[in-house]
């Protein structure tokens, strides 16, 4: 069995480690002091019967999907097919093969990743099969700036391994209901994207985001509706719609300002009317947020966005008022 031993093997991008608070650095490296073994399957002692960890393919899709509706989450089989053809992770399965547990990365670039998709069943929050999973993503995420969406249990498990939080995401979903439209914002105009918007589009995108997720978007192009904001000729905002969950997320949404993010997301509720539609956003705006709720789309439920390095999502310019999903960001 070969394992890390040494928390330095764990190093962040040249200057994050400084931008980190020091007590959080050292939550870090006694959470890491543990062994991590590289081997692929990893069995356990959980409670009272043996479990094993191995990594995540598509042959286990329907275990993930097991794991997710044990716990409420809405999830798909699609939206999980699409998540682990674009990350890399871990399940814990029982002798009988149940799904214990997951957590998965989703690296961009070589210095930034979002560790997501990380499910354990309740009665085993407690027993160490959370902790095991995220060792394993975060040695195999090693050198990278890190990001998550912390649910309030697991909040704890992440604060020990030395996130930090940054704020909360607001989880905005309902039956989407007539409203007025916004307030027109002068010059702009929306309209469904075109080929040649692509381009405005990544780079907006890789602003907002904190980095360049090609991979991600490109999935999230094939699936998704898509327009833009656009002014004099350039392109300063775009949102997706696409079926996820129990109906359609909105997000990706990125603009430089609320009244053109308000713009964006009236498009897609406005032709919706009645459907079920969901927009989680971090953006501190109350009258972003006022208009979205307005619309039937009310804050269901709150997670905490954490780092683990530098912070990344940009905090002037093009923000991101709507995510993908919790663990794509």
């Amino acid at each position: 069995m070969c394992v890390v031993e040494d928390p330095s093997g764990l190093a962040l991008p040249p200057g994050s480690a400084e931008l980190m608070p020091p007590e959080a650095l050292s939550r870090f490296h006694a959470f890491m002091r543990r062994d991590v073994t590289t081997s692929e399957t990893e069995w356990m002692q959980v409670d009272l019967f043996k479990a094993r960890i191995e990594r995540l393919d598509l042959s286990k899709l329907h275990l993930v999907h097991e794991l997710t509706v044990s716990v409420f989450w809405p999830h798909r089989p699609p939206d999980i097919e699409m998540a682990l053809g674009l990350g890399t992770g871990y399940i814990a399965l029982d002798e009988i093969v149940r799904p214990l547990g997951t957590a998965m990365g989703f690296p961009s670039g070589e210095d930034y990743a979002m560790l997501g998709m990380m499910v354990t069943t309740p009665r085993l929050q407690a027993l160490g099969t959370g902790r095991r999973l995220l060792r394993r993503v975060m040695r195999d995420q090693a050198g990278r700036d890190l990001r998550l969406s912390a649910t309030r249990e697991g909040y704890r498990l992440y604060e020990s391994a030395g996130f930090t939080p940054v704020g909360l995401v607001y989880q905005h979903q309902g039956r989407a209901r007539a409203i007025r439209p916004p307030d027109p914002v002068q010059g702009v105009s929306i309209r469904p994207m075109a080929e040649g918007d692509l381009p405005a589009i990544r780079a907006l995108d890789a602003h907002a985001y904190g980095a360049v997720r090609a991979r991600v978007l490109d999935a999230l192009l094939d699936i998704s509706e898509v327009i833009v904001a656009e002014r004099g000729g350039e392109i300063e905002g775009y949102a997706m719609l696409r079926r996820f969950g129990k109906g359609r997320v909105i997000g990706p949404l990125v603009a430089e300002q609320d009244g053109v993010a308000m713009l964006l997301a009236a498009e897609f509720i406005m032709a919706h009317e009645g459907a079920f539609l969901r927009l989680d956003t971090i953006i501190d705006s109350p009258r972003f947020e006022a208009f979205v709720s307005a619309a039937g789309l009310g804050v269901y439920d709150t997670v905490t966005d954490m780092r683990f390095g530098r912070l990344r999502r940009a905090q002037s310019g093009p923000l991101t008022f709507g995510l993908a999903m919790h663990s794509l960001g």
